[in-house]
């Protein structure tokens, strides 16, 4: 008897894992996008081109970030509150820029400082809508490139040039709305990418809400603090990582949270496996920089494609996408790749702690009861 109960045990735990497993990666063939993807590429190939013909390819990660994270933050709706929300969005961008390039090679505190101040600006602004959160992630993202950029020996760049960059990369796609508001008779536009269905709804800053944002905000600090204070090898991957993985608001489901946490950690895996070749020399390794900054690419193009499809697998493609571009600048090896997936991983671990206290949270503010064990 206590064997076929242990069995039928192991067959319900195994059972509600294959059923996670399951719900994580289920797909809505009728969620996929090639339209917006293809439109995407299209505008990709323009800064792509542009410095690969100058040869500043330092430039173009912060031309591709302006153009995916302006797309992601449009909001739809008609041409005036589209232009004026994304153009407020690309001077925030270039806000955080600008101070993540000035802050590259300054002491790991300050930094440590200035992501816990905008991490937790951008959660209490969650009330005004999650999409808000980005600012962070952008953030934390242009603070790798730029410690990435400070600590390599092959290149530099110049602050105000990364800025340029950025703004040209978001402008891109405030003209493109303009065009297509034209195209389509002047009429309003629906939202290109949601983040979360309904996240621009506005919402009561409660005490939770507010709890979490800090708790949010002091996990992603720690992990700068831990990457850029330690000096790890490689440990910008660490706050990347738990900034892709983290919840972006109090309420947000527990299938997308774990769908967020898969991604992160397929994307980062991805892309440690496509970074090796990087350890090589000379032409070869100028062609293989190149060929991965397409790659690049390639995989926002299916991250815009793809994001009603399946979200862990958006998540990943996004975020496979973002560290192939902020690891170019240093070269690679295999113990750079295990650094690069053990920080992942912790960064990851991390954000999967919060996502459990956030849950604590959340039964707390609806009054729901605990599980049963």
């Amino acid at each position: 008897m206590a064997s076929a109960s242990g069995a039928v045990g192991r067959a319900g735990h195994g059972g509600k894992a294959r059923g996670l497993s399951a719900r994580v990666f289920a797909l809505a063939p009728e969620g996929l996008r090639w339209p917006r993807g293809v439109l995407f590429l299209d505008l990709a190939l323009v800064p792509l081109i542009v410095f690969w013909a100058v040869g500043h390819q330092v430039y173009l990660p912060s031309a591709l970030f302006g153009l995916l994270f302006t797309l992601l933050a449009d909001p739809g709706g008609g041409l005036g509150q589209r232009v004026s929300r994304s153009a407020a969005f690309a001077l925030l961008g270039a806000g955080l820029t600008a101070a993540a390039f000035a802050l590259g090679g300054v002491a790991w505190y300050w930094l440590t400082l200035v992501v816990f101040a905008v991490t937790l600006t951008a959660g209490l602004a969650a009330v005004f809508g999650a999409r808000r959160f980005a600012a962070a992630l952008l953030l934390v993202i242009a603070l790798a490139l730029a410690f990435g950029l400070h600590h390599s020996g092959r290149v530099s760049s110049l602050t105000w040039a990364q800025v340029l960059a950025w703004t040209g990369g978001a402008a891109l796609w405030i003209v493109m709305g303009l065009v297509e508001w034209l195209i389509h008779g002047r009429g309003e536009r629906p939202q290109p990418i949601a983040e979360i269905p309904g996240d621009t709804s506005r919402k009561k800053l409660t005490p939770p809400l507010a709890v979490f944002a800090l708790i949010r905000a002091l996990t992603i600090a720690g992990t700068v603090a831990l990457a850029f204070g330690l000096e790890l090898s490689h440990g910008y991957w660490m706050p990347i990582a738990a900034v892709v993985a983290m919840k972006s608001s109090l309420r947000q489901a527990a299938l997308v949270s774990a769908q967020r946490l898969t991604g992160a950690l397929i994307g980062a895996v991805a892309a440690a496996l496509l970074l090796v070749p990087t350890a090589l020399s000379g032409f070869r390794l100028v062609v293989t920089e190149r060929g991965l900054e397409v790659v690049a690419l390639v995989l926002f193009m299916h991250g815009v494609v793809i994001r009603f499809w399946n979200y862990a697998l958006y998540s990943a493609a996004i975020a496979a996408g973002a560290l192939i571009l902020v690891g170019l600048p240093q070269p690679s090896d295999y113990a750079a790749e295990g650094y690069r997936v053990l920080w992942t991983l912790c960064g990851a671990g991390l954000a999967l702690l919060v996502l459990l206290l956030a849950g604590l949270l959340t039964r707390r503010a609806t009054g729901a009861p605990h599980p049963p064990s």
